[in-house]
Order: C-alpha cells, then structure tokens, then sequence
C-alpha cells in the first residue's frame, strides 16, 4: 500500500488517550506527517495552530464528547471556519457526535457508548456510493474489527443527519444493519467531512486479523480527503439536475420501473397527500434518504401535469429534532383549508408516541412547509375503545384520511385496538386544528391479535361509500353506507383491493370528478438485495375506482396512461390448440397487453412474461375458470426473491368470457381481470434479456379474440421522470 503523502494535524482535547496515541503512530508509520494539535478552552487561543495549513483534521475519539463539550464548542468557530474556506475534516468514533457542536449538522448520532460485539464487524456500502473513493480496493463488504467487548461507538440509528449523506452501514458477522448508519459525509461551505462513528481502533492491534482492510479503509478516507478528487455527487439533491445525477445511477438496472412513479434513490413506501392543485397532481410518499430500508421516515414530493409524466421535487417534509415527528413524518394526507391553503396532516413519531401533526403550504409549488407550532394537534389517542399499545408504540394509532362534509371536517384515523382488532376512528372538527372524538366508523379482524387497521380511506362512490384499511397483510375494503354522526358503516360488500404485493393506497379525485388510487407495491427481495439495488419500492399506476351496475367495485386502469402507449407490437388475434406455445413480439419490460379470451370452461390460458431467449426464466400468468395463478417457479435463477405463486379468484364462468390488463415494468407486474379483480406482484429475473412475451392453451383449444401488446414510452430519465427546467 502506498505511503500516505498528506499532512494531518490530529486534534484533542487534554491528555491523549491510549486510542488516539495509537491513531497518531499508525499515521506516522503510513508515511504522513503528522502534528497533534491541543484543543485547550482555557487559553485564549483554543487551538494555538494554523489548521488551514493541513491537507486533514482528523478528530479520532474514544471517549464521549460530553465529556469535554465546552471544549468543543471553543473549538467550533475555528474549525467551521476551515471548512467554509475549503478545509477538510475526518471524525472517528465518538467524534462523530461532535458535528452538532461543531455546527456540521443540527442532528447528532443518536446512539453512542461502547458495545461488546461477538463476532467480527465492518461495513457495507450503499449502492449508490460503491465507486466512492473511500471504498477503494473493497469488491463488496468488508471487516476491520474481530470480536471482542467494549468497543467505542456512534451512530445514527433512529433520526438521520440534516445534510450528511449516508455512505455505508454496519455489517455483523454477514448480517447487514443497514440502520446503523456509520460512515457518512457533509459538504460544509467549500469543505468536506468525513464521519466513520465505529470500527476503527488501533490501540494494542485492535484490528487483529483485519487491520489490512482497516488501514486500507482509513487511508483511503485520508488520502480522499487530503487530494483534489473528493467526489461532489450527493444522493440528497434539491434541483432538477441534482435528480436527473442520481436517477442515471440506475440506467443499467433492467429491475428498475420505468413508468411506474419510483422514488429517485433510497426508499419508497406509502403514498401520502395526494392532491389535484393549481393544475398540478402532487404524490407524496414516506421516503427514506437514508437509503433503501424502512426508518428516518421524511416526505418525499413528486409532481405530474399529466399522470404520465413526473418530476422529481425537493423532499416535502423532514424530521424535526426537536420535535414531536423526531423519528419519522409519518404517513397521511393532503387537503386544501377553507382558505384555499394545501395542509398535510401526518402521523408524527417521537420515542413511544405517534400522534397526528399538521404542516401547511409555504408556496405555490408546495416545496416548503410549515409546520403547526401547536403540534401534536391531538394529544392522545381515545380511551373508548382501549387502543392497543405495544413494545414499540403507547398506542397503535397512525394515518390520516382528512375530507369536508359542508362546513364540517371529518378525519379518520387507523388504529389496533387492546381487545383485539383493528379500527378506524373518527373524528370531525370545524377547523383542521380541533378535533372532537366520535368513535370507530367501524372495526374488524377481532380474532387477529396485535393487528392494526392502517392507512384508512373513506371515499364516494356515489351510491355507496368504500372504505379500505391495510391490515399488515392485505388492503381490505367494504362497500356500504357511512353514518358520521353515530358513527358507523353498515357493510354491505367487502373484499380484497388487490390479492399481491400492494398495500396502504391513497387516493385523489381529478377536476372531471373521476376516483384515481395508487398504493406501495412492496419488494418481495430480502432487505439484502434491497440494499444491493439501491432503491426499494414504487407506487402502483394509478387506478380508477366505481361503482359497476351490478353495484359491485370496479377497477381499471386511469386512462391517462393511454398515451403511453407506442405503436403495438401485436394486435389481432390467437387461435391456440392444446399445447400451443406462441411468442408474441415484444420489445422490453415497459409493455401493456390486453387480451380478450373465449369462456375457458375446462381449458388454462397461459401468458408467459419475463421470458428469457432459452425459457429457463419466465413468469406464467394463468388463468383458468377458478381464478388466475401468477407463477413466478421459474421467474429467476437468483436465489434471493420470493418466487412462490400468487393467487387471484376471477369471475370466469360466464358466457363473456375473461378481460385481462396486464401491465409489465421492470420488476412489476400487474394483472386487472374483467375490471373487477386485481393482482400486483414483483418478478426479478437475473437476465436482462429476460424480455419474451407467450401465449399458450392446456387441457384444450382455445380462441383469445383479441390480443394486443403495446410497447409503453414515457419520457428521458427513468423514463417516466423528468424534471421542468423552466419551473426551477
């Protein structure tokens, strides 16, 4: 390994520990000249050393920094200083925690202390960053401590930076933590930081067997920080340029959706606030910057003047370290006050409590938000009936569903209940501020215990009301009558809103009065594979919901998506015999198909996608007069997804025959069956070429009327993203 050719002032405060001593001699032995350089409060100076002299500061710690705050503190505007004119700063173990004092970044780590860790420890990198010159000479993960008790460490774990991105996260023993979140980087005016909160100690070859990766680690960071090639890209964009960077990082990812609304980098669940203003539709969505794994829950923004065509916008709404959404902005919804103001209500989290919060619209483009003062708007959730509390939550009581009848405002709000269940709770107020407590508009599931009823939504349908909850493992929904005012909902219909990897939706109503929803569709890949990507989730297209005439629940496709379509690639029809196996031309994984099918009485239709060029991966949707299988076998030779089969009941016994909608993007794949029946799953073929369209009949001849396959072309980008320059 080459010498370290860079000049480091390593910085402390009072005596030198062991730890830091051993710091200091490891950077001499790596051929750096090495000055230590006192932080002393006491003298007038604080630091008697010039730092802008030095290619690196380096902070290494093994001691917490409340320890010596004061200090810290003292210190702060000096080394602000250097960094705002171009210097460079590395902090190791506890020192991490000083980016607060230090004025780095408002949020510090929230975890610190020492931890007996009984297995080897080192890092993984975040997929977005793999080429970061920190990680030089690292093929994948990689190990710098073997077990042992006491080891110094901080970290973020609940709560993220302000401005730092995330670089890498801690791996145990081959098991990723990707919430453990350790190596990270800030831009400070024209300065750069690097941060590494644990797993890097030197005192008595604390590294042992793993001190090569060790010192190749720590010298790559200093050898970053100390040259002229520090990378610029950040994965925490706020302009139009900034996503377009970050979206380009996965135009090689053949599992990457590319009409479907995805978040640019990181992780996507819920959809949250959608609304129709000023012309625009605006999707919210719970957004983890982080990376692609659930925590440190903010506000992601995405806009469309079409529904088919979106742009990226500047994250909505972010943890407030002081406040009562410290640990998350959780999900909820968007409306427009009496006022004409857009206001979110949101689930705030803080320790044990989650509890409703409100933030209204500071501009016309709803990029910044203020958020109430009064927060949380409701300080507790009903008594009546006793709502559940866990080991994680006081009370299970989360998501929003806000709209106007008249002057008065209704707000329901999900909930788990102690004696079993899952709720959704209803409130109404004269304002969006004040909330009087009704009582359960309805409540179910009450032999399933620990259940919750999430993400509630209460919408007219015109003759009857549908209501849907998310109950950990479906979205259910109830056709019927609403009582506001005792409260209740008298069900007359009830049933599952998708029978696949969608959940928690949301939905809007567009200026010519139609019912769109979209929902989460879940990666069904292991949190391993998720990180790998790089992105985790995408928000289903969006469907129009009502009321067919024989007062049953009807869902299709918005018909905005028309236009996405290109010329087709076939369109006619398919006389098949038994055992017919015929390709159907196609040109990627972006295609819609629709087919019209003869009654099938005893015979299986078979559409096969995600084909590769010698059929050793591929997905069969098949359908037979009981329902339609999505078999997903064969779908992929990685080992890592989930490749069971899912199942959809379908009303197949009539003489019309069957209808099917099938809408293949990337790693998604949605099914719609006679307007009534949906599924939506995920498939991740290994191949890229996995791209093949089939058509075959068993158990009989069979007639598909008419079959046709429409390549689907959004726009530059991800395709279905873009980002209007002459809006920035």
């Amino acid at each position: 390994m080459d010498a370290l050719s860079v000049r480091i002032g390593c910085l402390s405060v009072g005596d030198r520990t062991t730890e830091q001593t051993a710091a200091v001699e490891w950077c001499q032995s790596r051929g750096a000249r090495v000055d230590t350089i006192d932080v002393t409060p006491e003298s007038d100076s604080v630091i008697d050393a010039d730092l802008a002299t030095y290619d690196v500061l380096w902070w290494h710690r093994d001691e917490p920094v409340e320890l010596d705050r004061k200090a810290i503190a003292a210190a702060a505007p000096a080394i602000r200083g250097v960094l705002e004119s171009g210097g460079r700063l590395f902090l190791s173990l506890h020192a991490l925690s000083a980016v607060e004092p230090l004025d780095i970044d408002p949020i510090a780590p929230d975890a610190a202390g020492t931890e007996r860790i009984d297995h080897p420890s080192g890092f993984a990198a975040k997929a977005i960053h793999s080429d970061h010159p920190v990680f030089e000479g690292f093929v994948d993960r990689f190990y710098t401590l073997p077990a042992g008790e006491n080891r110094p460490f901080a970290r973020y774990e609940a709560v993220a930076p302000a401005r730092g991105q995330l670089l890498g996260s801690a791996v145990h023993a081959g098991e990723l933590l990707p919430a453990h979140k350790e190596i990270l980087s800030w831009r400070v005016g024209e300065g750069h930081v690097y941060g590494v909160g644990a797993r890097v100690e030197f005192a008595d070859n604390a590294a042992g067997e793993f001190s090569v990766d060790r010192d190749r680690f720590v010298s790559n960071i200093l050898a970053t920080l100390g040259g002229d090639r520090r990378p610029t890209f950040t994965d925490r964009p706020t302009d139009a340029a900034g996503f377009d960077r970050l979206r380009a990082r996965f135009a090689d990812d053949h599992h990457r959706p590319t009409y479907h609304l995805s978040p640019p980098a990181g992780w996507l669940n819920d959809p949250n606030g959608i609304i129709h203003h000023d012309g625009t539709y605006h999707v919210f969505y719970q957004y983890n910057p982080m990376g692609p794994f659930h925590g440190t829950i903010h506000w992601g923004h995405a806009t469309s003047e079409d529904l088919r065509t979106w742009c990226d916008e500047p994250v909505a709404l972010s943890p407030d370290p002081d406040g009562p959404d410290r640990d998350g902005c959780w999900s909820g919804c968007a409306v427009v006050d009496a006022g004409g103001t857009p206001t979110i209500l949101y689930t705030g989290g803080r320790g044990s409590d989650q509890l409703p919060c409100l933030a209204t619209a500071g501009d016309d483009r709803l990029h910044s938000w203020r958020k109430d003062p009064a927060n949380p708007i409701i300080p507790a959730a009903p008594d009546d009936p006793a709502v559940l509390a866990t080991d994680d939550w006081d009370a299970e009581f989360r998501d929003h569903n806000v709209w106007a009848v008249g002057d008065t405002w209704y707000h329901l709000i999900g909930a788990g209940l102690s004696e079993g269940g899952g709720a959704a709770l209803l409130y109404r107020g004269d304002t969006l501020r004040d909330w009087e407590y009704v009582g359960p508009l309805l409540s179910g599931d009450h032999d399933v215990a620990d259940t919750v009823w999430e993400c509630p939504e209460l919408l007219d349908l015109g003759e009857v009301s549908l209501l849907h909850v998310s109950n950990y493992r479906d979205v259910r929904y109830f056709l019927g009558v609403a009582d506001l005012s005792t409260p209740g909902f008298a069900v007359e219909t009830e049933g599952l809103l998708d029978h696949g990897a969608l959940y928690a939706p949301q939905s809007t109503t567009t200026p010519d009065g139609r019912v769109l929803m979209w929902g989460w569709i879940k990666e069904t890949r292991s949190v391993d594979g998720q990180w790998r990507a790089g992105w985790s989730g995408a928000l289903s297209i969006p469907r129009e919901l009502s009321i067919g005439s024989a007062g049953d629940l009807v869902q299709q496709p918005a018909r905005e998506l028309r236009a996405l379509r290109s010329e087709p690639t076939f369109d006619g029809s398919a006389d098949l015999t038994a055992g017919e196996h015929r390709p159907i031309a196609a040109t990627n994984n972006a295609l819609e198909l629709r087919a019209e099918i003869e009654p099938l009485g005893d015979v299986s239709f078979e559409l096969g996608l995600f084909e590769s060029p010698a059929r050793s991966e591929r997905t069969v949707v098949r359908c037979r007069r009981d329902g339609i299988v999505v078999d997903r076998s064969n779908s992929t030779h990685d080992p890592d997804p989930d490749t069971s089969s899912v199942r959809m009941p379908i009303d197949a016994d009539g003489s019309d025959g069957v209808s099917l909608r099938v809408f293949v993007d990337g790693s998604i794949l949605t099914v719609f069956a006679n307007d009534r029946h949906c599924l939506t799953t995920r498939v991740y073929p290994s191949r890229s070429d996995a791209t093949g369209v089939s058509v075959a009949a068993f158990d009989g001849d069979l007639s598909v009327r008419s079959l046709t396959a429409w390549p689907l072309e959004a726009s530059s980008g991800d395709r279905a993203f873009r980002n209007r320059q002459d809006r920035q």
